[in-house]
């Protein structure tokens, strides 16, 4: 299985790592994302692609045992005495995040569009998912001050204890699992408003999807108004034509109707400039467990968009979730490695930028293991923990040896190959809420976590 890896390394892929790597060391990059102009002119250990890629490999160990491991690799045992957990917390504070952003945005994403295999989309579209969840952080004053704090209630009220808790809001490609814009922000910020924001990084004739908590007339209004198309899950309180095909309760319909905006937005989004009534398509589906669901979409062709393709489609959305799943429990963020606003803020898009990579850079290991596959009884793919892991193991050599791009991504794709899961097909696990020492008893002896 390696040699097959081995002989179809995309270019693209090489590209991507010597573009990254010219990235690191551009002086004009370093200009745009330190903190003064000083920062980063003298030569010390932690320098700027440094204190990058130590935040970009964040580790459950402590920070004075992840310097020791990581500047040994760094200089290959010749390195000088460990710079010590102070003087780490002096460099990160130099460098903004926006550095993570903009290896992402500038450098990483459009390397999807490069890529020889095309980019996956359903009947033409790309598939984009806009949600957000909860994160808790270190309870300093500084964070609580920047972020708020939310009090602790439990069947008896309130506890008398709070905690620091951000929002993070990701449009995520859902089918290409690359994240295309993050924002975390106070918990306070409603997600409806943050997807509206974040909107505008959608490409004009694609599709969003959503859960029911933000199908309202303004937050379809506004994607509308830029050229984007929704598919979203109603509540049984939403419109009336969603509302009556709950009543009917009646799966595999469609229906097109006029929706129009609550009389007490009407000034405001008039103001706005946004249609005051819009013409959008009804779908309602039987769930595998018999429930029914219904859809808003603005794709009102049934023989384009047929209504029996809309309940895969919309399963799709899952993807966001075990997407979140990865940042919060593999990739463990809420363990932050600093107490400071903007070193959660490297964290968290650093965690983002790790993600995209491994999403580029596993391709061609999953098609391998897929051919491998075929004519057995059930597909396989890769051990995306392992891949992780991984990934954060060859960072270093990856992104700032002098080693030839070509062998490092060689060497990624054979522990990416190495072990393969199988999927069984058609599998349904009830889903039930874990009592409180089955949760405790998974977060403390089950979980496991990369690196």
């Amino acid at each position: 299985m390696s040699l097959t890896v081995l002989e179809t390394i995309p270019a693209d892929l090489i590209a991507l790592v010597e573009a990254l790597r010219d990235k690191l060391h551009d002086s004009e990059f370093v200009a745009r994302h330190r903190v003064r102009t000083e920062d980063f002119t003298r030569h010390r250990q932690l320098t700027f692609p440094v204190v990058m890629l130590f935040v970009l490999q964040k580790t459950v160990k402590s920070i004075h045992r992840h310097l020791v491991e990581f500047l040994d690799e760094l200089c290959q045992g010749q390195r000088p005495q460990t710079p010590t957990t102070g003087a780490w917390t002096h460099a990160r504070a130099k460098l903004k995040h926006t550095a993570f952003i903009e290896l992402n945005q500038q450098v990483v994403l459009p390397a999807l569009n490069r890529q020889t295999k095309p980019i996956k989309r359903w009947r033409g579209h790309r598939l984009f998912g806009h949600d957000s969840s909860l994160v808790r952080l270190p309870d300093t004053p500084e964070l609580a001050q920047e972020f708020g704090r939310v009090e602790v209630h439990n069947h008896r009220g309130a506890t008398g204890t709070a905690y620091a808790q951000g929002r993070m809001s990701v449009l995520y490609d859902l089918l290409n699992r690359v994240g295309m814009d993050a924002r975390l922000e106070p918990s306070k910020v409603g997600e409806v408003a943050l997807a509206i924001q974040q909107s505008a990084h959608v490409p004009v004739g694609e599709i969003v999807l959503n859960d029911r908590g933000f199908t309202g007339y303004r937050y379809v209004a506004e994607h509308v108004r830029r050229g984007v198309h929704v598919v979203g899950r109603c509540s049984t309180g939403s419109f009336l034509a969603a509302q009556e095909m709950f009543r009917l309760n009646c799966g595999g319909q469609s229906k097109v109707a006029k929706i129009f905006a609550p009389r007490q937005e009407r000034a405001e989004l008039a103001a706005l400039g946004l249609p005051l009534e819009l013409v959008v398509r009804f779908v309602s589906l039987r769930l595998p467990d018999g429930k029914l669901e219904v859809l808003l979409t603005t794709l009102l062709d049934q023989g384009l968009y047929p209504t029996e393709e809309f309940l895969e489609v919309y399963h799709y959305r899952w993807n966001h979730e075990t997407f979140y799943n990865v940042l919060k429990g593999r990739l463990e963020l809420e363990n932050f490695s600093g107490e400071t606003a903007e070193a959660i803020r490297q964290d968290f898009h650093a965690a983002l930028l790790l993600c995209s990579l491994e999403s580029l850079l596993i391709r061609p290991a999953q098609n391998v293991v897929e051919q491998s596959a075929q004519g057995t009884k059930h597909p396989k793919k890769l051990n995306q923990a392992d891949a992780y892991h991984a990934l954060k193991m060859e960072l270093l050599q990856m992104l700032y040896s002098q080693t030839p791009a070509v062998e490092v991504i060689r060497r990624l794709q054979c522990l990416f190959v190495a072990n393969p899961m199988s999927v069984p097909v058609n599998r349904k696990v009830p889903r039930r809420t874990p009592s409180f020492n089955r949760s405790y008893h998974f977060q403390r002896r089950v979980k496991k976590i990369v690196f």
